[in-house]
């Protein structure tokens, strides 16, 4: 399959999105809501449960599936108030020591005014930085779309998984193709030059799996096992694993 393929079956209907996946993998999920700042954003769907008998705190942006769903979760672009949320339960997962499981499906952040106005850069670089210090274990999954800062935002894990017909990029093909050579019709081969497809990442070292699609049970069960190790070191050990991960990248 061609990268640019992948790209759009990312994008299509029909895909397992996050809140399936939490309920699936997490039958008792309880959700939370808020950043205590400003408000609730509904595109990151985020609150506690167990996966496998562990405590977990998860972490999904949501596109939804109907119309009206896409309506409510934005369409799966978060605003500021969103990675505010998502960082606050963080914070609260490192006080009582619960591994924190990220289920990532977006197109970006929300790019409009208002999220500009309410610090949406300044929210991604406090998850990222944030996340980097955090002291519990962090598993990511990119479930469809993994794209921009949105994506990274909640990516800075100890372990990135990534759905086989995922992708995962700095920028979509069609912005890329637009920056390089003013032409949306060169995505395909901006796609081809990003190397955003999960077997090519896990070459490259940026992702640590590849996971089976439709497949909730076979996912949730790798996640368990990778966080049961991670939560077996301590919290020096971790951080430093943490760090030289993401020094050995490039």
């Amino acid at each position: 399959m061609e990268d640019y393929d992948i790209v759009c079956g990312a994008r299509s209907d029909g895909r397992l999105t996050a809140c399936d996946y939490i309920t699936r993998m997490i039958p008792d999920f309880f959700e939370l809501h808020g950043d205590r700042l400003y408000g609730d954003d509904r595109a990151v769907v985020a609150g506690v449960g167990t996966l496998k008998g562990m405590p977990v705190t998860v972490i999904g942006i949501e596109k939804g599936k109907t119309t009206e769903e896409r309506i409510v979760h934005n369409f799966g672009s978060a605003h500021p108030e969103g990675y505010r949320k998502a960082l606050r339960l963080m914070k609260q997962a490192e006080k009582f020591r619960r591994p924190v499981l990220c289920l990532v499906d977006t197109a970006g952040a929300f790019c409009g005014i208002d999220a500009e106005e309410h610090g949406q850069g300044r929210a991604i670089a406090d998850s990222l930085a944030e996340m980097s210090a955090l002291k519990t274990p962090v598993v990511s999954v990119i479930l469809g779309e993994g794209g921009s800062g949105g994506a990274l935002a909640l990516s800075h894990a100890d372990r990135i998984f990534m759905i086989e017909d995922a992708y995962f990029s700095v920028v979509s093909p069609e912005s890329c193709a637009n920056i390089l050579w003013k032409d949306t019709a060169r995505a395909a081969e901006a796609a081809e030059m990003l190397c955003l497809t999960a077997p090519k990442l896990q070459k490259l070292g940026l992702i640590d799996r590849v996971c089976p699609k439709n497949a909730p049970e076979r996912l949730a069960a790798d996640i368990a096992g990778e966080l049961t190790v991670l939560s077996a070191m301590s919290d020096e050990a971790l951080l430093e694993a943490r760090y030289r991960r993401f020094r050995r990248i490039g």
